[in-house]
């Protein structure tokens, strides 16, 4: 009890081992966004196509589709931290393939689909695993403050990483902010290997059918109706996230911006998101559950049409912050509530059956939007998921389960 008592109130600076995880995610992460955005505009660089942009973001989504229910299972089986140290590398090398096609001019749309699609899968296995490990590193009384600091520290790094991308791609070379991105997944292997905490409450259980490990995760789920619909909700709030990219930079060039000018569109849209990880862990503890997400999903429906009105390229960047501001306030109420709940052994399989469901209209509302920016314009693709944002604002706001939920504290207690 007493040493219960002293990780609550030690501070998440002090969490030494805690620190080591977030400060490689955060050099991964910033590696990451100013990648994100890169692709995209290399792809319409070589074909001039929104849908091929659209096929390689789908790509990268399309392996939660795939390898979510056997990896939970698995994360609960393995050692997590040699899960995400193999990850890392993985990733690490299959990103360096794209500056060495390139040096040798061999580079082709196949390869940097092949690419997403790896790296993607790679992805899934990593962040089951550390999202597995968290309630491992902090108490549950720390979660939505971790979670708080997690998404502050992305959303900085989603700040810079988006001009420094654009300012490599376009300044030093196509090749740089690939070379960027793999020394990022090398920083974030030394850091896990100084973290001492294990990453597991217990041993391994002995090794079963691992369709009947997968079958505990999906019924411990399903019997949570608030888990449950919130792993819907989120996936359908990510449908429309997963589109938003490839929206704001057909809608920039269509306003006359230059590479570097759409990278800093996307760094203003971070500031939005650095703000609203800030204020997420005391939104939490001063509202309900449900006001939270309620308020939060008709804000997003709200905001999002407000793309098709801008007459300046960087006024995209301010809408972009407008939304990007209440995602990181929804995380971390999501996130935190939902990591309380779930048993330590189950954790990486009822996470995994969570991100299949959150995650899996992720490569939908990829390919989807590249389809529509192509064929039917910007305006109408931007209505169409407006009236999807909708839907779910008044399917949340009449669920009694996310009106009715408890609060942190008192799960914690139970």
């Amino acid at each position: 009890m007493r040493t219960q008592a002293i990780a609550v109130l030690s501070p998440l600076l002090r969490n030494r081992d805690y620190m080591l995880l977030w400060g490689g995610q955060v050099i991964s992460t910033l590696g990451s966004a100013a990648l994100s955005i890169i692709y995209p505009l290399l792809i319409l660089d070589l074909t001039g196509s929104p849908t091929a942009a659209g096929v390689a973001a789908a790509l990268r989504a399309v392996p939660y589709l795939i390898f979510s229910l056997p990896a939970g299972a698995l994360i609960d089986r393995w050692d997590r931290k040699r899960v995400m140290i193999v990850c890392d590398l993985g990733r690490a090398l299959v990103v360096l393939s794209v500056p060495i096609a390139l040096w040798f001019d061999l580079l082709t749309i196949w390869q940097l689909y092949a690419t997403a699609f790896v790296e993607g899968s790679l992805f899934v296995f990593f962040n089951l695993a550390e999202v597995a490990a968290l309630p491992r590193l902090v108490s549950t009384a720390q979660l939505p403050q971790a979670a708080a600091q997690n998404e502050a520290a992305f959303g900085a790094a989603h700040i810079v990483g988006p001009s420094i991308g654009t300012l490599f791609y376009q300044t030093f070379g196509r090749a740089v902010p690939f070379i960027a991105d793999s020394i990022s997944f090398l920083i974030s292997i030394a850091a896990l290997l100084f973290i001492k905490t294990d990453f597991r409450l217990s041993k391994a259980p002995p090794v079963r059918d691992l369709r009947i490990e997968i079958v505990e995760g999906l019924r411990w789920l399903w019997h949570q109706p608030l888990i449950r619909y919130m792993a819907l909700l989120t996936g359908g709030v990510n449908l429309v996230n997963a589109a938003m990219p490839l929206i704001v930079i057909v809608m920039a060039k269509e306003l006359g911006a230059s590479d570097i000018e759409i990278g800093l569109i996307f760094s203003i849209g971070g500031v939005g998101g650095v703000v609203g990880s800030l204020l997420g862990g005391q939104v939490q503890k001063r509202f309900s559950f449900g006001r939270v997400i309620v308020f939060l999903i008709w804000v997003q429906a709200v905001l999002f049409p407000l793309y098709i009105l801008v007459p300046k390229y960087f006024l995209l960047g301010v809408v972009y912050a407008l939304l990007y501001f209440t995602l990181p306030i929804y995380n971390v109420v999501q996130f935190s509530y939902r990591l309380a709940l779930i048993p330590d052994a189950l954790q990486g399989r009822v996470n995994s059956v969570f991100r299949l469901l959150a995650f899996g209209f992720m490569p939908i509302g990829a390919a989807i939007s590249g389809l529509l920016l192509e064929h039917v314009g910007a305006t109408p693709t931007v209505l169409i998921l407006a009236l999807w944002y909708m839907v779910l604002a008044v399917l949340t706001t009449f669920n009694r389960h996310v009106r009715n939920a408890p609060s942190l504290e008192k799960i914690g207690s139970t």
